[in-house]
């Protein structure tokens, strides 16, 4: 396990796809002053500080600054990386160096994505995504194996939170499932007591109070994070569902 501080946000480097294995199967990276997380789309041979993983589709890397990284390929081979340098204050968080994300993979990914789109043009939304990126890996870190919920029901819950800062509409949130309209609205609300679109709001609001109190991002920063670019819109939804403006949430933090 190793230790990583995540009380504060990352100075976020660089993130972006890479694809290897081309013109060789090893490559052999060291950076010194830069953390690196992979999200792998390929099966290979991990190696870090003398110590070998196998990595495979939905697994994620995570390793320190200035650790010997190689990487033994099978073939083309492509994967998502960030590089940080992580904020040290607070109490760390212990994860692996590397763990299968499971049904998480999808919500990890499309995080991962959504900086790699915003990059480098909306700086604080790439901070934003990593940032909760990394909690995400501490708490399935930490989460009891398996997930008791229904395939479909797992499945839109991560899509859901991948796509927090995107439009979601329950008819292409079945869609991406594989489930009719009907039948997910059905499962969403046997398994979770609540509706899709209720659920959708509260998990916006969750991750805006968290962004809003734990972080140095903007407002409009934060109100796109989450999917609600209209500042107006943004400030009706906190005094609804958070009982206070955003300037308010953050100040009394």
């Amino acid at each position: 396990m190793i230790a990583l501080p995540l009380a504060a946000p990352p100075e976020v480097v660089n993130v972006g796809s890479g694809i290897h294995g081309t013109r060789s199967l090893r490559d052999v990276f060291q950076l010194p002053d830069l953390w690196q997380l992979h999200l792998y789309s390929y099966s290979a041979d991990l190696t870090v500080a003398g110590t070998t993983y196998s990595v495979a589709p939905g697994f994620v890397s995570l390793t320190p600054a200035g650790a010997l990284v190689q990487f033994d390929y099978r073939g083309r081979s492509e994967h998502l990386y960030a590089h940080f340098r992580p904020a040290a204050v607070g109490e760390p968080s212990y994860l692996p160096v590397v763990q299968d994300a499971g049904d998480a993979a999808p919500l990890l990914t499309g995080l991962l994505r959504s900086a790699i789109e915003a990059s480098p043009s909306r700086s604080a939304q790439v901070t934003a995504e990593i940032w909760t990126l990394l909690w995400r890996l501490a708490d399935l870190a930490a989460a009891p194996l398996g997930d008791p919920r229904h395939p479909a029901v797992a499945t839109a819950v991560a899509h859901i939170e991948a796509n927090l800062a995107h439009p979601l509409t329950v008819p292409a949130l079945a869609r991406a499932v594989g489930v009719s309209h009907n039948h997910l609205t059905r499962l969403f609300q046997a398994e979770t007591g609540s509706t899709v679109i209720a659920y959708i709001r509260h998990r916006r609001m969750t991750r805006a109070r968290h962004l809003l109190t734990a972080s140095t991002l903007s407002i409009p920063a934060v109100a796109a994070s989450v999917g609600i670019p209209d500042l107006q819109a943004f400030n009706k939804a906190c005094h609804r569902e958070l009982g206070a403006s955003p300037r308010s949430i953050r100040l009394n933090a």
